[in-house]
Order: C-alpha cells, then structure tokens, then sequence
C-alpha cells in the first residue's frame, strides 16, 4: 500500500496552517504537502512539523501574483529575476521543514508550447532550480494540470511535462503525476502510470469529476494503489482533494486503504 501525504492547503483547513500539522498526524498521516506556505515563518511551520512527527513530502515554489492570475511565473519571459528569487525562497522553506521535493509551476502562457520564447524560458528556469536544489537534496518536480481547472497552462499533458523534462535534462527534475488531472485529459490512467513511472517523483489524488474524496467518482483507485505497489513505486501519495464536508468526515477511504475500520 502507498504511503499518504495529507495536502494542508486542501485539508483540515477549519485549522489555521501550523495547527494543520497534528491533525494529520492524529487522523493517521506519516507525511504532508503544503501548496504555498509562505504566509508562515519557516521557524514557526518547522517546529509544528517537527512536533507532529510528519515528513514534509513537497512544497510548491510561489505561483507569483494569484491576484492576477498567475499560477506559476518558470514559464513567463522577463520573470527570471523573480524566478530566482522565488527559488531562493522556497528553499528556504525547504530545507527548514526537511522537505523531500518542491514543484515548480510552470504559469499561463499566450501561445502555450506554441509559443518558442516561453518553453526557452521555462527550460532554463528549470535547469537553474533543478541544479539548486540538487545541491541540498532535494528533488524537483513538474505537473501538467487540466485544461478545465486551469485555461492557458503551459503543459497539461504528461507527454508534454516528459518532453520538457527531457530537453532540461537534469537528473533532479521529474513528473509529478496528478491522478485528477490525468483523468480529464487523458484517461486511461494505469496504462499512464505504466508509461510515465520511470520519471515520476511524485503522485497525487483526488476524486473525479469533482475533486472530493478519493472514494467519490469515476476512479477506482484501490487498483491503482495496488498497481503502484506492483510498479514499485516508492514516493509518497499526495491527498489534494477538497472534503465534501469535514476532512475527518471523509476519511473512510483513507481508513480502508491503511486496513483500519472505516
């Protein structure tokens, strides 16, 4: 069975973000994701880590101004100098909660992969954080998201992350592979994860179509669980679903998938 990583920014969120923490801890997590902690200390979010006894699995960088639509700046032109910083801080809050990966968001792009000055800017920006981050041990990751959820994306297909990833060429750059997304854009999700396991860092779930628990929707994902075992994958499941009602209310699957009494 795979091991679980609860998402903070999703779940327990009647919780402020460090007291998030220790109610995963309690409800069975040995491991977490936040999205963008930086609205927190990196001392304060480190000692409630610490405390609750979780592994930090992956943290994004920023996605730059969300006021503005932003989601992600790797891919935008003229933004490398705030790309950079935004490396700068997310390692910061990397290696203070000991997290094992960081994601990269790529941004919304005119053109998309059409569009030659921004998949230029995007690999080089990838090839400085990969490097970066290589240095501290600690793996990066991209992800295609769907073109529902989010319009203008610069990759939402894993062929596309893949030819990225393999035009960097680095070896600490990898797939994040988002069961959610996948699904809307391309179904067909185990042979998917057959096909792209050799440069997957990361997975995540969510049910399908509307993004609640795992156990809701058209994915059946005990099989996938097995068949990530029989895959041998080793990294952590990554839980960024939003709870149809409370997270504790919804954790039946989560119970059932860890054998316990749902």
């Amino acid at each position: 069975m795979p091991k679980f990583a609860a998402n903070l920014t999703t779940l327990f969120t009647e919780l402020p973000l460090p007291d998030r923490f220790a109610a995963a801890a309690d409800a069975g997590f040995e491991a977490v994701e936040v999205l963008n902690p930086y609205d927190h200390a990196p001392e304060e979010l480190a000692k409630r880590r610490e405390a609750a006894g979780v592994t930090q699995a992956l943290i994004n960088l920023s996605p730059g101004d969300a006021a503005k639509g932003e989601r992600g700046i790797s891919a935008l032109t003229g933004r490398e100098a705030d790309f950079k910083a935004s490396v700068s801080q997310a390692l910061e809050y990397a290696q203070a909660l000991g997290s094992l990966g960081a994601h990269v968001m790529a941004g919304v792009v005119d053109g998309g992969l059409a569009n030659a000055a921004a998949v230029e800017a995007y690999v080089a920006n990838l090839a400085y954080a990969a490097d970066i981050f290589a240095g501290h041990g600690i793996w990066v990751s991209i992800e295609p998201l769907n073109v529902r959820a989010a319009p203008g994306y610069l990759i939402s297909r894993q062929g596309e992350a893949r030819a990225i990833i393999e035009r960097v060429g680095h070896a600490n750059l990898g797939l994040q592979f988002d069961v959610f997304h996948v699904q809307i854009m391309e179904g067909d999700v185990a042979e998917r994860l057959r096909e792209f396991m050799p440069v997957i860092r990361h997975i995540q779930i969510a049910g399908v179509p509307d993004r609640h628990e795992p156990d809701t929707g058209e994915i059946n994902y005990p099989y996938l669980f097995g068949l990530m075992d029989e895959l041998g994958y080793a990294g952590f499941v990554g839980c960024e679903y939003h709870p149809a009602t409370t997270t504790e209310a919804g954790l039946g699957w989560f119970r059932r998938a860890l054998g316990r009494d749902a």
